[in-house]
Parts: C-alpha cells; structure tokens; sequence
C-alpha cells in the first residue's frame, strides 16, 4: 500500500512580510518543522520559526514531488508570494497532490494591491504573467483604452515590456511600475512607453498599462478573420472571410488542443489560439521556411505558445498529444492523413478540411457520404474596378467538409 500524501499548508506572504500575516498564517509557519518557499520569502521569516528552510531548486515543478516526498513524515508549510492561487506555487501543488491534501491561507496577490493603489476595478483589469513565459504573450491583450497589469520577472521588465508596446505600435501607452507593494519600500515609476526613463529598479515589480494606439495603429479584432496583411505569407493563407467560416466551424472552446495540419502561414492556429488563453494547439507544416513564418506570425500575433513541427503529415502526428479539433488546409491526398486525422479524434470531435481542387474535392465528398457531417462550397467576389466601372472579381471557390465524430 502507498504511504499517505503528505498534507501541506501553503501561506502567502507579502512585501510587508511576517507584520501582514494573519494569525492562521503565523501559527502554521511556527508548527512547520519544514519550510519550502523562495530565497525572498524564506528571509522574512523572524528567527522565531524553527524549521527548517528549504529554497527551491530551479527548474521549480520537476523537484516538488521529490521534496515533498523527502519530508512526508513532517509538517510541511510552504511560502508563496500574495495569494497562492494566483499565478503562483499553489496550483501546482493542487495539481500535484490534490485540493483536499492543501490548507491554502491566501494573502492579498499583487492585482489587488495594484488595482487598489491605481483606483481600477479589478474585475475589468486584465492580468497578463511575463513570469517564465516570452514577452510576445503580451500583444493578444493590446486594445485601445485597455488597462493591464503585467506580472514581471524581474527588474528588466518594465523596460522590455516599453519596447514591445513601442513595437506593436502603442509606444503612448502610459506606464506605471509599482515596486514592493504593501512594503515599506513601495515605489511608484511613471511615465510613457515610447520615452520610458527609468533604469531597472526593484525586482519585485508590477506593471500597469493604460494602452493607447499610436496613430495608424490598426486594432486588431478579438475574433476570428484578421486582415491578410497581419500575417506574414507567400501566398499560402487560409483567407480573411473563409478563415472566419473555417474557426466557426472548429469551434474552439476554453482548454481545448487544435491539429492545424498543413499549416501555410499558421493563421488557423493562431486565430484559435486568440479564442481563449488557455487553447492550444500545433501547426504541422512540411517546408521549413514556412514553419519559421508560422512561428513569426504567432509571436507577432501574441500567441508565443503555438507549437510548430515541422515534418509531413501523417507521419508528423505520431506522438502528438490527441486533437480536440483538427483542420487539415493541405495535403488531403496524402495518404492516410485523412484516416489518421479521424482516429485520433475523440469521440464528440471536430474535424474541418478545406480544398480547392477537384481531386481533393472528390476525397471530400466520398468522406462526406460516408461520415455525414456538412459539405459547402465558400465563394468570396470582390469589387474590383473595370475600365472607368466597378465589378465583381470571384476568388477561387473553396469545399469545406465539417464533421463531429460521433459517439
């Protein structure tokens, strides 16, 4: 029989140190007789706590289990910055152990703080972590008007997050960097993006951001169907209108992992991956010159976190985790892409391929008939002028099969 799962206390812990923990908080931390946390938390323990200090290693989430493996017949509390279930240790911990094996004693996080420091309500600020993640995540959130608090990782936050709002085109967002809240040493940095003049300061930092575009700065919609020219491509681009059609059809729900197969320039992937913060999904693309652009176009589009292979379908997709949605934008005539795409759909599953040659079209058309689901044709025209007129120019038709696996 496996021994029981140690129980763990986790105590946030502010700027303000051991003075800003309640009473619940002090008395676990004086019980412990192990201690994890970082090097800063573990500091502004007074000597009156007795156990023992471990820092965490680095990387962090690989040595946890093994620690607390370590110390399993012992108490064991464990210090986090602010509310631990907020960006922080705790959700690994939940993840790891389950909820019903933590006491989670949560200190105000560093949003609240901000928020109540810069008078923003809470619920409508949006909060972006730089922590161990690329700075690029930061541009799906910019939007004329917008308030954000960014998470730093570290001094030289501020500064990089300057220079990608002056990149992206919103170098008159105004900055405001509060470092140590709820400290005594709390501080408050202002000033603009595109002159930001302060050099890198405290560590322990937060940014806020009231976002403004430049002028000619064009916003890019929170749906489905950006502009062609947002996307870096040699032609190969799932267009505006039929890459919207395209994304309703997928559907993507909160969670979910997209196939984007025979990816081009990426714009499916991508655009799912804007759906909601926690998509996911892998662009398979065979020219390594385009699964490069597609890498671009995601960190220029601010979803950094797209996963590229670069390799031919179906063999490209042995070992990739199980689609909950897959679009196939070429080589339906491989073969087996088609049947491999269908097994690894779970049940309840989405699947969408597009096409605009006869050949493909006939592949469509015999799947359409044995699995069901809906065929149609997409045709887009433009005006275009004519001599002194105007007329219609039609883009080349495009045959969509969409399909739910069934039960």
């Amino acid at each position: 029989m496996s021994p029981a799962r140690p129980s763990v206390t986790v105590v946030g812990i502010g700027a303000d140190g051991w003075s800003g923990l309640g009473a619940a908080g002090r008395e676990a931390l004086c019980d412990a007789e192990v201690v994890l946390g970082g090097p800063r938390q573990l500091a502004l323990l007074p000597d009156g706590c007795t156990a023992e200090r471990i820092p965490w290693p680095s990387p962090l989430r690989p040595a946890v289990p093994g620690l607390l493996a370590a110390h399993a017949e012992r108490r064991i509390a464990v210090l986090a910055s602010g509310d631990p279930m907020f960006f922080g240790i705790g959700r690994t911990l939940a993840e790891l152990l389950g909820p019903e094996e933590l006491r989670v004693l949560p200190h105000p996080s560093s949003a609240s703080y901000a928020c109540a420091r810069l008078g923003w309500a809470l619920e409508e600020t949006e909060v972006v972590s730089l922590v161990g993640r690329p700075r690029a995540a930061l541009t799906a959130a910019l939007y004329p008007g917008r308030r954000l608090l960014v998470l730093s990782a570290g001094a030289h936050t501020p500064a990089e997050v300057a220079a990608l709002l002056r990149d992206r085109g919103y170098g008159g967002s105004r900055m405001q960097v509060l470092e140590q809240l709820g400290g005594a040493a709390e501080r408050r940095l202002d000033g603009t993006a595109a002159d930001w003049p302060h050099p890198p300061g405290d560590p322990l930092n937060l940014v806020a951001v009231e976002c403004a575009a430049d002028p000619g700065t064009p916003p890019l919609s929170t749906v489905p169907g950006l502009p062609d020219d947002a996307y870096e491509h040699d032609g190969q681009l799932t267009k505006r209108h039929v890459r919207a059609a395209t994304l309703a059809a997928l559907a993507p729900r909160p969670g979910e992992l997209l196939w984007d197969v025979g990816g081009g320039s990426g714009s499916i992937a991508v655009e799912w991956l804007r759906a909601h913060r926690s998509c996911r999904a892998v662009s398979v693309e065979r020219d390594p010159v385009r699964a490069e652009r597609i890498a671009r176009n995601a960190e220029n589009l601010g979803v950094p976190r797209l996963r590229v292979v670069t390799g031919a379908a179906p063999g490209a997709l042995a070992g990739l985790p199980a689609p909950d949605a897959v679009f196939i934008g070429g080589g339906l005539t491989a073969p087996g892409l088609l049947d491999a795409c269908w097994a690894a759909l779970p049940a309840g599953g989405r699947l969408v391929a597009n096409t605009v040659t006869l050949e493909s079209e006939a592949l469509l058309a015999e799947r359409y008939r044995r699995h069901g689901g809906e065929l149609v044709r997409l045709a887009v025209a433009r005006a275009t002028a004519v001599g002194g007129f105007t007329g219609w120019r039609q883009a080349m038709p495009v045959t969509q099969w969409a399909v739910v696996k069934p039960e």
